[in-house]
């Protein structure tokens, strides 16, 4: 007997269609398992004969044929255990086929018959709608992600028993119910418990309204990663769309394992001994890298310069896209990565370069070869640089009492809602720092005396033409905070100098 049962492929940040047919026929007794299946699918046959047993079901004696269709996109992943072990006992006459219609499985089954979590569940679910099923089994762990697919009933397994009694209609397999929205801001990290640096909370704020990158450095323990820290809760609130874009590629990590839709934006902060392939994503069957767990929020890299110079380097063209495109041996992906990239670094070796009160022990030699770690081109994709000296110890007891992370997110907010209305593009605004073209000819065009300052600059300062542009941008958020509709001569001038490095020799 020949039956059908659909499942899902995760590839990338979606899901394809996988059409899971087994045959059960007279003949020498044994299974195959074929189309373009990977390590962990072949072995799916051991775990569903054992989780088969488990639960008191003596198949009978023949020859069992598995195809996954189509058998010309390759198989990963613990996800095909389930449909082909509903699909066996469907085709071995102990499930009724009909009960099967319209449902899609996906899940891993262990030797016991409990049902494992799997990656991409939330992808699987869009891709199940879009099919038109009329439900969706997952695991447990993963139904709370599942279920944020409106129009789609989710039912959440923890053992295989219960399915093979549900489709037999001797027990009911409740749907899961999609989790409340909780608040998207973190109370715990205010911008008013960082002491005094006006100049860099200015920064972190024009950085929040537009989206832009923005580079802190600093003496030791001068407030660089609270700062940073604080970044998240001055941006707004995750719209749903974004929610869900942000949710699918934690889903396809494996990162939502009994969680909902994600209602924060990231904060990312990897150690600075990571691979670029954990930085951007990669290995043998790709997977989402930092960047793209990022993915409208912020990625956080303290002590730059103790990054490995390729790593870094790797940044460059997601910085510009705003996504990855991951490329292996018969296939390729791309993950999303649109993220404010947010780094700290010391501005010397010793730490103490022109920090007032201490003294730099470095050499010359040895700060140029310093600042040499970070190359031009990523620098120059860096918005704002700011200095973020040492707190006068007069200062630190002010601690609690500067304006709060609410305020600030209420005027960035004001900027956002602005560019949102420009952009015309509804849930998905372009924030300044995503203009490109025509869209930046359009909203970025300075007055007179914004021209000339802004060309004196370049021709001073020996820029480059995208330096040039992000400095365009950079003042159009400042406009957009003072409610101005041109860009004007001050403007241009605090976006100039957010160019610090630019003005420091190497």
């Amino acid at each position: 007997m020949l039956v059908r049962v659909r499942t899902e492929s995760v590839l990338g940040v979606s899901a394809v269609p996988v059409d899971v047919e087994v045959e059960a026929s007279p003949g020498m007794p044994g299974s195959r398992l074929v189309g373009l299946a990977g390590g962990a699918v072949q072995e799916a046959m051991v775990r569903v004969t054992a989780a088969v047993r488990a639960i008191g079901v003596r198949l009978p004696e023949k020859r069992v044929t598995v195809n996954l269709a189509p058998a010309d996109l390759r198989k990963d992943g613990t996800s095909y255990d389930l449909p082909i072990a509903v699909g066996l006992l469907a085709a071995s006459h102990e499930l009724p086929p009909e009960a099967l219609e319209g449902l899609h499985f996906a899940g891993e089954l262990s030797l016991s018959g409990e049902v494992k979590p799997v990656r991409g569940a939330l992808p699987m679910a869009i891709e199940a709608r879009r099919a038109g099923a009329r439900g969706l089994v997952v695991p447990a762990e993963n139904a709370l992600e599942a279920a944020v697919v409106q129009g789609l009933r989710v039912h959440p397994a923890r053992h295989f028993g219960q399915i093979v009694a549900w489709a037999r209609g001797e027990a009911e397999l409740p749907a899961q119910l999609p989790a409340p929205l909780p608040a998207g801001v973190d109370p715990a990290l205010d911008l008013c418990d960082v002491a005094g640096q006006e100049q860099a909370k200015r920064a972190l704020e024009v950085a929040a309204a537009g989206g832009h990158n923005l580079l802190m450095f600093g003496p030791p323990g001068s407030g660089k990663t609270m700062l940073a820290r604080r970044l998240p809760g001055v941006l707004p609130p995750l719209a749903f769309e974004e929610a869900l874009e942000l949710t699918v590629v934690h889903s396809v990590a494996g990162l939502t394992r009994g969680r909902g839709l994600i209602e924060q934006r990231p904060f990312r902060a990897p150690h600075h001994s990571i691979s670029d392939a954990g930085l951007v994503g990669g290995s043998n069957v790709p997977r989402p890298g930092e960047i793209s767990l990022a993915h409208h929020g912020v990625l956080f890299l303290d002590e730059l310069t103790e990054f490995r110079r390729h790593v870094l380097d790797s940044l460059r063209q997601p910085l510009e896209d705003g996504e990855v495109t991951i490329a292996r041996a018969g296939r390729s992906v791309r993950y999303p990565a649109q993220f404010m990239l947010v780094a700290a670094m010391n501005p010397c070796p010793c730490g103490y370069y022109g920090a007032q009160g201490r003294t730099c022990l470095c050499t010359l030699h040895e700060l140029q070869k310093y600042r040499r770690r970070l190359s031009g081109p990523l620098l120059d994709r860096i918005d704002i640089h700011v200095d973020v000296p040492a707190v006068p110890c007069g200062l630190l007891v002010s601690a609690g009492e500067g304006e709060t992370s609410a305020a600030v997110r209420a005027r960035v907010a004001g900027a956002r809602a602005a560019q949102e209305e420009r952009s015309g593009r509804g849930a998905h605004p372009r924030c300044n720092a995503r203009l490109r073209g025509a869209a930046q000819r359009r909203v970025c065009q300075p007055d007179e005396a914004g021209r000339r300052l802004l060309g004196q600059a370049v021709e001073k300062l020996g820029l480059s033409a995208r330096a040039h542009d992000r400095i365009l941008r950079l003042a159009r958020t400042i406009a957009d905070l003072e409610g101005s509709d041109a860009i004007r001569a001050p403007h241009l001038g605090e976006a100039i100098q957010y160019r610090t490095l630019d003005r420091q020799p190497a």
